[in-house]
């Protein structure tokens, strides 16, 4: 262990580590990580046995807070093998302290899974992330193997696997050009049709250049529209707040309402400031931010300086208050600037209305949506302040006269609001 500790350490932070580095048995047209095999010419992208050892124990020794999580990404991390990550585990249990819980997580498409991978994640307690971005149709357009075929055959087999030995799951989609106007589909399949009671909507923001870095004011044409983002983010919204309350979490509704609440947020993207996401490389490379592995922003070795000093580093600290200290004044005198903050740096490349530079590209998306869920927001904020619970605002919804006004704040009719969403409505 470090001593002394670096007085700028945070307590804990989030690390994404990937074994593989950015090798995957997909060729997703949309993935912004298979370029960066490009930084590592000629290397075999496995993490070594020592350095296996090496990040466990400094992950450990850098948290002061009682739950460290283990996070594997990729690439296609299960690429490693299942021996692998049982060492990982068996690493933890002997680094930790007494006073410590370990937690794992992984990130996989799911095409690799077996009842090996799924005896091993029950065992030991894994949440396991499965990328899929929601009906065959839609999730085929983009999500393709190295022979350019579909793969959502592949990752429901995957799911199956999962949910038949009771491992924790959840759902991350990203939305894009092919499936930015479906969001009740992919919604509706997620909750219905494979079971999920945790899902993350990511958008695609794909910079277009020849480097694969976030260089560059255009993007591709698979990347999603600002303004059907927000579109698609509301109208799943209106359904989950009717009736999922309290049952199905989404990412960004729980985010917002830590916003409405005041708490602390669970989303780096929605924090005033950030620097406490990072990525680690297969060969002990630590890099700022998952969105930002790329030479400049490569902070140093995990071989050579210990991970809570890389961390704690002057340069990392500056990365992550650079998103409060470069938000645009258009940004800052935004009604909803405490829900967004901006969002994530990775995005912010375009002018404001007035031309200066670092508006989010999603902007309008956003903008328009938490405005939207303003009302409700506030009203479940008030239940949780009054000390009673979320999901009550499925009731206040469920009895508004549908003549009356929606108590979402609309200023419409409940009939022609959120009665319109209602399961009694659609029955």
């Amino acid at each position: 262990m470090v001593s002394p500790r670096p007085p700028t350490a945070p307590a804990g932070f989030h690390l994404l580590a990937k074994p593989s580095g950015p090798i995957c048995n997909l060729d997703c047209e949309y993935c912004f990580f298979l370029s960066k095999e490009a930084l590592y010419p000629g290397d075999r992208f496995r993490m070594s046995e020592e350095l296996l050892e090496t990040y466990i124990r400094q992950l450990l020794e850098a948290h002061t807070t009682p739950e460290v999580t283990i996070a594997w990404q990729g690439g296609e991390p299960t690429l490693m093998g299942v021996d692998f990550f049982r060492r990982a585990v068996a690493i933890a249990e002997r680094h930790r302290r007494p006073e410590q819980t370990v937690s794992h997580t992984i990130q996989t498409n799911g095409t690799l899974l077996t009842d090996e991978w799924c005896e091993l994640f029950t065992a030991h307690g894994f949440l396991v992330g499965i990328s899929i971005d929601g009906p065959a149709p839609l999730h085929d357009r983009y999500r393709v193997d190295k022979r350019n075929r579909p793969t959502f055959d592949r990752v429901i087999r995957g799911v199956d696997l999962l949910k038949r030995h009771s491992v924790d799951w959840n759902a991350l989609c990203t939305v894009n050009a092919a499936n930015q106007d479906a969001p009740l589909d992919i919604y509706r399949f997620f909750r219905d049709d494979l079971g999920a009671r945790h899902v993350q909507f990511i958008p695609i923001v794909e910079r277009d250049n020849d480097t694969g870095f976030q260089e560059g004011g255009t993007v591709t044409d698979r990347s999603v529209d600002p303004a059907l983002w927000g579109r698609f983010m509301t109208a799943v919204f209106d359904e989950w707040v009717v009736r999922d309350v309290g049952t199905v979490f989404v990412s960004q509704f729980d985010a917002a309402l830590a916003s409405w609440v005041g708490a602390p947020q669970s989303l780096c993207i929605f924090r005033e400031t950030c620097g406490d996401a990072l990525a680690l490389e297969h060969n002990g490379d630590l890099y700022s931010c998952d969105h930002f592995v790329e030479p400049a922003h490569l902070i140093g070795n995990i071989t050579e300086t210990h991970l809570v000093e890389l961390v704690a580093s002057p340069e990392q600290r500056a990365f992550g208050e650079a998103k409060r200290d470069t938000l645009p004044t258009y940004c800052r005198q935004c009604e909803v600037r405490f829900a967004c903050n901006g969002e994530c740096p990775k995005n912010r490349f375009t002018l404001t209305p007035d031309g200066e530079p670092g508006l989010n590209y999603l902007c309008a998306g956003y903008k328009a949506f938490f405005t939207h869920i303003d009302g409700l927001m506030t009203l479940m904020a008030d239940l949780l302040r009054a000390g009673r619970y979320a999901d009550e605002v499925m009731g206040v919804l469920a009895q508004a006269g549908r003549n009356e006004l929606c108590p979402c704040g609309s200023g419409r009719k409940t009939k022609h609001c959120h009665a319109g969403s209602l399961p009694r409505a659609r029955s």
